[in-house]
């Protein structure tokens, strides 16, 4: 039996008072779920609940399934909506997900993470991840790096470890890595996924997704300097064991304006993909195994070099995060010390009010600084630590498999 799933990701922009045209363009992107082209949507940054509520009823007609993921303060921002049936859903929060004080970033409030929605297609289980990978918010200072690598890590363990009996697994969301960056290699290596990108020989030329010039939000002065944007929105599948198919078709489906307006959709480009499966023989499928066993050796030395760069980028986090300790530390004995000797003082005539309220503000000083050395520098350790250590038992397992099929070579 052949089977073609039509898959839809976009990254809507739906930050809540910040967003710009965010109502028009929700409404708009109904419009687009209601046209009955996809079977499979995935969407990020759904931040609103009545905007989720919007997509999902303007769409219930040819995508009676949804699932929204709760996560975290104000939501993971994750969406899926289905023509079939979802009969399974699960969301996995990772270990470290950006700083609590920054909020001008507000990744650490969307409570980020995984999210797998298991879909019933003609007798068959389709597993779908939707992800929404920490954001780079400075590539050539990227205090988020070691972040972003771990998230990417800890994401394809999650969809290997769900494999199960799936005859698709399907990856679809704004992972915020460019191809060829260390998450991308990190995430693509360990899960096995096939980026539909590579599949399409065209599509690494012309398919950007984001800060896009053609795009009416991105920035004029991003738009000179980076002409073709970058791409960071991605479809990524792996067929399950006894099957097998291909990639028909991977675009941008939608036009550059709203109908009748002058904006865009969304800062991000939608991504489509139409993907054909069918299952096979397990004889044909025991054969393709043999044949394409000459291919594990050249992926097994990219997941090792992934992996071995991977560990290097937490051993520098962790560093940083003992310098981070140090420096918290001797700031809150410092205001410790200033506070004290004010004590000590009467405040200066007619200033009672503003002395009063700075030693407000030092006090809170003290305990943010105290916050940041102790519970939360743990939490961040403990985080990157979670992630370097399994990274390090996968490094060895690749480096087994490769020292055996290299004795192996030998011996032929």
């Amino acid at each position: 039996m052949t089977l073609q799933l039509s898959i839809l990701t976009l990254n809507i922009w739906g930050i809540p008072y910040v967003s710009k045209d965010r109502t028009v363009r929700v409404d708009a992107i109904g419009d687009v779920l209601a046209s009955g082209k996809y079977d499979v949507v995935s969407l990020q940054e759904v931040w609103s609940d009545s905007d989720y509520q919007t997509l999902r009823k303007r769409a219930e007609a040819v995508l009676p399934f949804a699932h929204y993921f709760y996560s975290g303060v104000v939501g993971s921002g994750l969406a899926i909506l289905s023509k079939y049936p979802i009969v399974s859903a699960f969301f996995h929060s990772w270990s470290v997900n950006g700083y609590v004080h920054r909020i001008q970033h507000g990744d650490w409030f969307g409570g980020k993470g995984v999210g797998l929605a298991k879909i019933a297609v003609g007798g068959q289980l389709v597993h779908v991840y939707v992800a929404h990978l920490h954001a780079e918010y400075n590539r050539e200072c990227d205090d988020y790096m070691a972040h972003r690598v771990i998230q990417a890590y800890d994401t394809a363990q999650f969809i290997e470890s769900t494999r199960g009996n799936a005859a698709m697994q399907i990856l679809a969301g704004d992972l915020n890595t460019e191809p060829g960056d260390l998450a991308y290699r990190v995430l693509q290596t360990s899960s096995k996924l096939t980026d539909c990108c590579e599949e399409n020989t065209h599509a690494s030329v012309h398919l950007r997704t984001n800060e896009v010039a053609k795009n009416s939000y991105t920035d004029k002065e991003t738009a000179k300097r980076f002409p073709n944007g970058k791409t960071i929105d991605y479809i990524m599948y792996r067929f399950g064991d006894n099957h097998k198919g291909q990639l028909l078709e991977y675009n941008l489906p939608l036009a550059e304006r709203i109908p009748g307006k002058d904006i865009s959709y969304s800062d991000h480009e939608a991504v489509h993909a139409m993907i054909k499966m069918e299952k096979v023989d397990s004889s044909v499928f025991q054969q393709q195994s043999s044949r394409s066993n000459g291919t594990c050796k050249n992926y097994n030395e990219e997941a090792i070099l992934a992996l071995e760069e991977s560990i290097a980028i937490c051993n520098e986090s962790l560093k940083q995060l003992e310098s981070h300790k140090r420096s918290y530390t001797l700031m809150a004995i410092a205001i410790i010390i200033v506070l004290l000797n004010m004590l000590e003082l009467e405040a200066p005539y007619g200033l009672k009010t503003a002395y009063l309220l700075l030693k407000f503000i030092l006090c809170g000083s003290i305990i943010f600084f105290a916050f940041m050395a102790t519970i939360w520098n743990l939490m961040e350790k403990h985080g990157i630590l979670a992630g370097k250590l399994s990274m390090e038992v996968a490094l060895r397992g690749h480096q087994a498999v490769h020292d055996s099929v290299g004795d192996t070579s030998i011996a032929h």
